[in-house]
C-alpha cells in the first residue's frame, strides 16, 4: 500500500489486549455454552487465508464486526442477510454467552445444529484481521466500542491509526466500515484519526440511526442517559 494514515499524537496500539474477559461468575449453563457450543462456532484461524471455507456454505459476502457486546446487531445483520458469512468478534465472555444463547436451545450445547453463515472469534480482533487476505472482507462494523475516555488509553481504541491501516487492508474497494459511538470523547477521536487518514471516503456522522443499522442495548442505554449517538458510513476508495 502507498496509502498512509497521518496518525495524530498518539502512541502505536499495544499488543496486549484491554478489558474485562469476564463480568461475573458464569452460571452453568454459560460455562458449557463457552466449553461445548462456542469450539464448534469459533472461525478457524487456519482458514483465514481463505475465509468462505470457514462457513457451512459459499457465501456471497464476507462481514466482519469488531467487539459485538450482547449481539444484538449480530443476529439482526445475520437474520437480514442470510447468504453472508458473518465473522462476530467478541472477548467478553457474557457477551458471548449472550449471542450464543440466541442459537442454541438449553441442554443441546454440544449437539445443536449450528448456523451455517455464522462464526465467531474469541480473540483480539486483529489477530484475525492480520491473517485475512487482501480485499477480502465486504462490510466491517465498530459498533459502540469502548471509549477508554482518558488520553493516556488512546492508543487502547480500535480507532487507531494503526488499526485503520489493518481495516483498509482487509476491505474491498467500495466496502463499506460502519461506525457507532455515544461517548463525546471517542466521537472526536473517530474525527480526527479519519481527517489523518487517506484510505476512506470519510463524510460526517449522521445522527439518527441509519436504515439497515440495528440497534444495541448500548444505544438503547445511551439515548436513556441522554447521550447523543453518531452514527458514521466510512467507504474504501
Amino acid at each position: 500500500m502507498t496509502e498512509e494514515v497521518r496518525a495524530p499524537d498518539v502512541k502505536p496500539s499495544p499488543e496486549r489486549l484491554y478489558g474485562r474477559p469476564r463480568g461475573h461468575s458464569l452460571r452453568p449453563r454459560q460455562q458449557r455454552l463457552l466449553d461445548e457450543a462456542l469450539p464448534r462456532l469459533r472461525f478457524p484461524l487456519d482458514r483465514a487465508a481463505d475465509p468462505a471455507t470457514a462457513f457451512g456454505r459459499p457465501p456471497q459476502q464476507i462481514w466482519f464486526e469488531v467487539g459485538f457486546g450482547g449481539g444484538e446487531h449480530v443476529v439482526g445483520q445475520h437474520n437480514a442477510h442470510p447468504d453472508v458469512g458473518y465473522i462476530a468478534s467478541e472477548v467478553f465472555d457474557n457477551g458471548l454467552c449472550s449471542l450464543l444463547t440466541r442459537f442454541v436451545p438449553v441442554g443441546e450445547e454440544a449437539t445443536s445444529a449450528i448456523p451455517d453463515m455464522l462464526r465467531l472469534w474469541d480473540d483480539d480482533a486483529r489477530v484475525l484481521l492480520r491473517a485475512l487476505p487482501d480485499a477480502s472482507v465486504d462490510r466491517l462494523f465498530l459498533m459502540f466500542p469502548d471509549p477508554w475516555p482518558k488520553a493516556r488509553h488512546a492508543k487502547r481504541r480500535f480507532m487507531h491509526p494503526e488499526n485503520v491501516s489493518l481495516v483498509a487492508r482487509v476491505l474491498k474497494p467500495g466496502a463499506v466500515w460502519r461506525v457507532a459511538s455515544d461517548d463525546p470523547t471517542y466521537q472526536a477521536w473517530v474525527e480526527e484519526v479519519m481527517a489523518a487518514q487517506s484510505f476512506f471516503e470519510a463524510p460526517p456522522p449522521v445522527s439518527e440511526r441509519p436504515e439497515g443499522w440495528f440497534p444495541t442495548r448500548y444505544e438503547a442505554k445511551a439515548i436513556a442517559a441522554g447521550r447523543q449517538p453518531l452514527y458514521w458510513t466510512f467507504t474504501r476508495r
